[in-house]
């Protein structure tokens, strides 16, 4: 008789092949990534966050009129019926911005409920326009005590977003970075809130109750959250010195620094040397280099010693300071991306569904029996 031998995970399912998807690659080689077989080198030089997003969600990259209607869809979908903004508007302006997402999320699906699965390109396309015209509305009205018009006519979300926050039309450069950004972030295969995404999708549940348990996965920071938490560690140093000596003294603590290394690259995060690049273009730009050096001293520090890489997250934070974007909004942006990725598996988990139910080894104490209290 051949014994099955069961191979024993030594946690967060590491290793473990939950699934097969069409949609990305990551790691390969150690450090590669690619969206629907292109390069995200490729896809950050030459393509624009529009279809990069119509090609998760549709397989293929638009010809000039199927951009041409996605934009036009898109800049359609902008506007927030008046029963969300009075929800936005009850929310407290203390609210984590990601709280105000997934609280967005939820009720615009109360007031535009999914009726039958035919309706999720729509959906997804919706959730992609409205997600900036969420965050921003809640923002300024709390922020700035005006109720603003989130149905602008900018042809790139990046754009809409950046207008949106500023109440003017962005900078050239402003906008590609953000552009840019968004194009990076927008998909990463099974990570911990796409998959979440896709669970909730097995059990045929909703389009909107699968990326709202997305956004709750991506609030933490062991996922999402690292951005912030990297600004927060970047703008304490007044210069590189007084950072290096701090990591140093963090480290010999045995802390972590967000930011660095990643569950699946082991070479490095090829969305990282994007992002680098245009956090010191920015920089150099606004004409002060002083975050920028601190970050890249950490960098070095950081390989120096723990012969670690950064992340994305990591000179993203130094990136959306110089486009004026609150630390507050960094993962919130993640969403307003990632929506394109989560939806894609929502599409491609319903096509060939099966309910995601994974064993687990019982730790617990050998059966007991009962005694009644009197006797404990």
């Amino acid at each position: 008789m051949t014994e099955t031998i069961v191979k024993k995970n030594p946690g967060g399912l590491s290793g473990i092949v939950a699934g097969e998807t069409a949609i990305a690659t990551v790691g390969l080689e150690g450090s590669g990534l690619t969206y629907r077989g292109y390069r995200i080198e490729d896809l950050a030089q030459h393509a624009c966050f529009e279809e990069v997003a119509y090609l998760l969600l549709y397989g293929t990259l638009p010809t000039r009129g199927e951009l041409d209607g996605f934009r036009t869809r898109i800049v359609q979908h902008r506007g927030l019926p008046d029963a969300l903004k009075k929800v936005l508007e009850s929310l407290p302006a203390q609210a984590h911005p990601m709280d105000v997402l997934r609280t967005g999320c939820s009720a615009l699906g109360c007031l535009e409920p999914e009726a039958t699965f035919d309706d999720q390109h729509q959906i997804a396309e919706r959730l992609l326009a409205s997600f900036p015209s969420m965050l921003l509305y809640w923002l300024r009205y709390h922020r700035d005590g005006i109720r603003i018009d989130p149905a602008t006519e900018d042809p790139s979300i990046a754009g809409h977003f950046l207008r949106l926050l500023h109440d003017r039309q962005p900078d050239s450069v402003h906008e590609h970075a953000m552009d840019v950004s968004l194009i990076l972030y927008a998909e990463h295969e099974f990570n911990a809130s796409t998959f979440t995404a896709r669970i909730a999708t097995s059990t045929l549940s909703d389009f909107y109750s699968a990326v709202t348990g997305a956004i709750g996965s991506l609030r933490g920071p062991l996922h999402g959250g690292a951005n912030e938490a990297a600004m927060a560690l970047i703008e304490r140093f007044k210069d590189p010195d007084e950072a290096e000596h701090a990591v140093m003294e963090m480290l010999t603590r045995k802390e972590k620094i967000m930011g660095f290394g990643h569950r699946v690259y082991r070479v490095s995060d090829p969305r990282s040397e994007i992002i680098q690049i245009w956090a010191r273009r920015l920089s150099e730009q606004a004409g002060d280099l002083r975050l920028y050096s601190v970050s890249h001293r950490i960098d070095e520090v950081m390989r120096r010693e723990k012969n670690l890489f950064t992340n994305l997250d990591f000179y993203s934070a130094s990136a959306y300071h110089f486009l004026g974007i609150p630390t507050s909004l960094f993962t919130p942006i993640f969403v307003c991306s990632r929506i394109a990725g989560w939806a894609a598996h929502i599409i491609e988990q319903r096509a060939d569904n099966r309910l995601i139910r994974p064993s687990a080894d019982y730790v617990g104490p050998e059966p007991r029996s009962w005694t009644p209290a009197a006797d404990r």
